[in-house]
């Protein structure tokens, strides 16, 4: 059977953990889904060595997540820490495919960053930025504490037309 075109799994197959250097595969993969490319900066047709790259590059202290399901990637999601006078503060990004939406996927993956965020490394402030019109990564953001602080005007080029982009925050109490 193909595996892209077997039905989603239910949440209990789920499984998140540290990414690595040999996940640059399927992470790649994730940024043709038109749905997963449309909510991130990803321009389309990134190598799995582009990915590779990043995945080896990034620097200790910036954790990085992967979501799978039975094996296959389904998503990633993890912090880029800031320095110097900012360093209470990391910049979230996440992602996940297309076909697994829905289901409280997004939810676990953003419990465990923010649970790393608030356990591990003390941060204060988590930043992100989310497209205005990505309804639904907008509602989970705020069911998990992050509050819109702004929109940032013509904010990226997407799909032939700038788009603005909320810029949204959670401050740790």
């Amino acid at each position: 059977m193909d595996t892209e075109s077997e039905p989603p799994q239910p949440a209990d197959d789920i499984i998140i953990r540290a990414t690595r250097p040999d996940d640059c595969e399927g992470i790649a993969a994730l940024g043709d889904l038109p749905g997963y490319r449309r909510g991130t900066l990803r321009l389309p047709y990134q190598t799995p060595e582009a990915t590779r790259k990043w995945i080896e590059n990034n620097p200790p202290g910036n954790p990085s997540l992967t979501v799978e399901c039975k094996g296959r990637i389904i998503g990633n999601g993890g912090f880029e820490r800031l320095q110097g006078r900012r360093a209470h503060v990391a910049y979230l990004g996440m992602g996940l495919h297309d076909d697994f939406r829905g289901r409280g996927i997004g939810s676990r993956l953003l419990r465990e960053l923010i649970m790393i965020a608030d356990d591990w490394l003390n941060l204060k402030r988590i930043e992100l930025t989310v497209y205005v019109d990505n309804a639904p990564a907008i509602a989970l953001y705020k069911r998990n504490g992050f509050e819109i602080e702004g929109t940032h005007k013509a904010f990226a080029f997407r799909e032939g037309a700038f788009v603005d982009a909320y810029g949204m925050a959670r401050v740790k109490p």
